[in-house]
């Protein structure tokens, strides 16, 4: 989507193969900000099911795309028409489309770390290993754009170092969800399973949508060249590519009414070995309830950061703390009672 450097400030001199860049910019605009419109709107309607800024960190990108693709669609529409190409609007098309890929990358990134699917927030060293790969590769995207020599072997290495790493966190995090899918079977505890299982398939629909950018990124970089009578032809696999994998991963991770239990996660990742909390559902009448009490155990109830969502069912939360012995995980219990419990 970059403006061939031939071009000047003058319509003059354009090669006409490039005359349907405008129709197809204004086609993949409409579809686009269909796209973002409804992103928005599902993210807004269905917040209420969200404990995390996931979802609205994805819904931004498609608005980032939208913006470079109504600076193109100008920029390529005031060529032809107006005898006018804007040297303004080109860089318009520059910058917003630096921005996108890097906010793309970045947000594979976050996903790959486990951000709100395996814990609430990184830990400052992932935060620090993650601005810096996305520092390089703003730095590397803008040399490459501006055609500075020898940019386009360190985008590559860049490329290279960027899919390891979000490859090396999905399998991460892939391995611990089966060996935490295996605890629960073998504790026969099943009231997690569900929530692990959906993040073990959120994952899985990742992996393989990342090995698709990956090839997708060799062929769109490496397999053509930027001649008049390709270039349409590389606009268009690379704008439907990114269409059809951004909506997938948007899709996989929509806000929605996710399996139970699945918020339950560590505040930040730890390299200590992390069992998941088993949760047992239990009832029992007025009488039982007041005679139930312990000193390793501490009774609570559950605080919600949406109060206007209302629980179908109460719920007291019983928390074992841990032993004197430096035990490093503690065993929460959620416990489903009655009406009559409160009274």
């Amino acid at each position: 989507m970059d403006a061939p450097e031939s071009l000047g400030e003058k319509g003059i001199g354009i090669d006409e193969a490039y005359r349907p860049l405008s129709f197809l910019y204004l086609t993949f605009l409409s579809i686009w900000f269909v796209s973002a419109f409804s992103w928005t709107v599902n993210t807004w309607k269905n917040r209420h099911f969200q404990t995390n800024n996931l979802q609205w960190t994805l819904a931004s990108i498609p608005l980032l795309k939208a913006l470079q693709l109504t600076f193109s669609f100008l920029f390529w529409y005031s060529c032809f028409n107006l005898q006018i190409c804007s040297l303004w609007m080109s860089f318009g098309v520059y910058v917003t489309g630096v921005l996108f890929q890097t906010a793309l990358f970045g947000s594979f990134m976050l996903i790959s770390c486990g951000y709100c699917i395996m814990c609430e927030r990184l830990s400052v060293r992932e935060r620090r290993k993650t601005a810096a790969l996305g520092c390089v590769f703003y730095l590397t995207l803008v040399g490459y754009r501006a055609s500075v020599p020898y940019l386009t072997v360190l985008l590559l290495l860049n490329y290279f170092v960027s899919f390891y790493v979000i490859f090396h966190h999905v399998s991460q995090n892939l391995l611990l969800l089966r060996e935490q899918l295996s605890f629960i079977e073998d504790e026969d505890v099943y009231a997690m399973h569900d929530a692990i299982y959906t993040k073990y398939t959120m994952f899985k629909k990742f992996q393989g949508a990342m090995h698709i950018v990956a090839v997708a990124e060799c062929v769109i970089y490496i397999g053509m060249d930027d001649s008049p009578e390709n270039y349409w032809l590389r606009l268009l696999v690379r704008e439907w590519a990114q269409l059809c994998i951004l909506l997938y991963i948007g899709w996989t991770f929509r806000s929605r009414d996710l399996a139970p239990n699945f918020s339950v996660m560590p505040a930040v990742k730890s390299k200590v070995e992390i069992l998941v909390p088993p949760i047992y559902s239990i009832e029992m009448d007025a009488d039982a309830f007041k005679e139930f009490s312990s000193h390793e155990w501490h009774i609570g109830v559950p605080t919600s950061r949406f109060p206007s969502v209302s629980q179908k069912e109460p719920i007291l939360v019983i928390i074992q703390h841990p032993h004197a012995n430096g035990t490093t995980s503690a065993s929460v219990s959620s416990t489903d009672t009655n009406s009559e419990a409160y009274q």
